[in-house]
């Protein structure tokens, strides 16, 4: 993420105004890519349309909208599917070999890119690469690129600062303000104090509820599960593991342990609790605090009854007891590469092509990004007035512009799969209900991940 986050700065530096952040096959494979782009630079987008698949539930009324904006300007009809939660890669397995086949759709990286490279189009020489900030952060091989990210995110635990103001005024708390909790020891101390007294502070516990129904647990199979991972990559100086020791368990443990424990409910109920009924506990003020990003701004102030003002949340790191945390920041980076099909008619690559640029670089477009879609973009065509507005991406541009802090880079789209996901997610509804040992779980991830590296392979 230093490299990331470099990179934007430079980038940002010389393009003025631009906003401070805005957060593989061989032989015939390669010409056959090759001879696809050049089409698609040539085709009649005026013949084409757009199909795209789209990743996260929570945006599809937003998606809907720019499709139908886009209809009235250009005439082209941009058709939206949104797959369920937790789903997106068996839907896009579904619709990718349909005669009407997604034109547009996301791959989560290069291991996403392993899945897809016979679907996707080499992008190298499209506009929107042109205005990528950091090339780096595309996904690439010596024979192209082939996914353009499009959103820079962060994620974090996010606390409702009126509560906190509330527990710091209370005799006996031990804390003064927010900013000395800089590391598990201080997190832990505070937390625990405060579910000792949340009648006092009008709250049913620190934490939302740990959801960790089936589809609705990639915040700890996915999110939280990157914080072990980066450390561990970090200290054998890699981006990638075939095996992995999982030498952070027990980091990940102390703050899994800590969300589980001082909940608003009873850790037995977590495997049927969803994301929904967490940011519903946490928009409500039944609880102070809850990992998530900063797409979880909508959630929080959609839900009817919410009591939370904006000015009031904010974002803690994820500390988890390493060594040095006091110098960590939050989770930043992208798991959102879009991707052509390749496979698509010319004239319906161009007008995906097409579609692309529009929302990226019109004025109308860029609006969608940062008022409605709340989208912190890697490209230069934003200025930074046309950063978003809503508190937690603010909070990620804050923190990705403090050059006192590290931030965690996105590991987990180098994770084997999907089922080493869901794997790890079971097993985690199994620890929290008491039918599985710590150590079982440890055990599994380590098995879990090697199996799915060397299936992969």
């Amino acid at each position: 993420m230093k490299r990331l986050k470099k990179a934007l700065f430079i980038g940002l530096a010389a393009l003025t105004t631009v906003a401070m952040l805005t957060a593989c096959s061989g032989g015939d494979k390669k010409d056959d890519k090759a001879a696809d782009n050049k089409t698609e630079q040539t085709a009649d987008a005026g013949t084409g349309k757009v199909y795209y698949l789209n990743f996260k539930p929570e945006v599809e009324e937003t998606w809907n909208k720019i499709a139908q904006t886009y209809k009235e300007e250009t005439g082209v009809d941009v058709k939206v599917e949104t797959a369920a939660s937790g789903q997106y890669e068996p839907t896009l397995k579904a619709e990718i070999t349909k005669d009407d086949a997604p034109t547009l759709f996301q791959i989560n990286g290069p291991v996403g890119y392993q899945n897809w490279k016979d679907y996707t189009l080499d992008l190298k020489d499209s506009e929107i690469y042109s205005h990528l900030l950091n090339k780096d952060m595309a996904v690439s091989t010596d024979e192209g690129v082939f996914g353009i990210p499009y959103v820079v995110e962060g994620y974090g635990i996010i606390y409702n600062d009126a509560i906190m103001q509330k527990y710091i005024a209370l005799d006996g708390a031990k804390i003064k303000s927010v900013d000395e909790i800089n590391n598990f020891a201080k997190l832990k101390e505070v937390v625990e104090d405060m579910q000792a007294k949340k009648a006092d502070l009008g709250i049913d516990g620190v934490f939302a509820a740990t959801s960790l129904a089936p589809g609705e647990d990639w915040r700890w199979q996915t999110h939280l599960a990157n914080l072990p991972v980066y450390y561990e990559y970090r200290d054998d100086k890699v981006k990638n593991l075939d095996e992995i020791k999982f030498t952070y368990s027990d980091n990940y443990k102390n703050i899994f342990d800590l969300y589980v424990t001082n909940s608003t409910v009873d850790p037995s109920t977590l495997t049927g609790k969803t994301v929904t009924d967490s940011m519903a506990e946490f928009a409500l003020g039944k609880a102070a605090m809850v990992q998530n990003g900063n797409w979880a701004w909508g959630q929080i102030s959609g839900v009817e009854g919410n009591t939370v003002k904006a000015e009031d949340v904010k974002f803690l790191p994820i500390y988890t007891g390493v060594s040095g945390e006091e110098k960590q920041g939050i989770c930043a980076g992208t798991e959102n590469f879009f991707s052509i099909n390749s496979q698509a008619k010319p004239e319906d690559q161009k007008a995906s092509l097409d579609f692309v640029n529009w929302l990226f670089t019109s004025e109308k477009g860029k609006e969608y990004v940062t008022k409605d879609l709340g989208f912190i973009t890697p490209f230069d065509t934003f200025t930074e007035a046309e950063s978003p507005d809503d508190p937690l991406a603010k909070e990620v541009i804050k923190y990705m512009s403090n050059q006192d802090l590290y931030n965690v880079d996105w590991n987990f789209t180098s994770f084997p799969s999907q089922a080493f996901k869901d794997a790890f997610g079971q097993a985690l509804g199994q620890y929290t209900s008491g039918n599985m040992t710590w150590d079982d779980v440890k055990a599994l991830f380590i098995n879990e991940w090697k199996a799915e590296k060397e299936m992969a392979q």
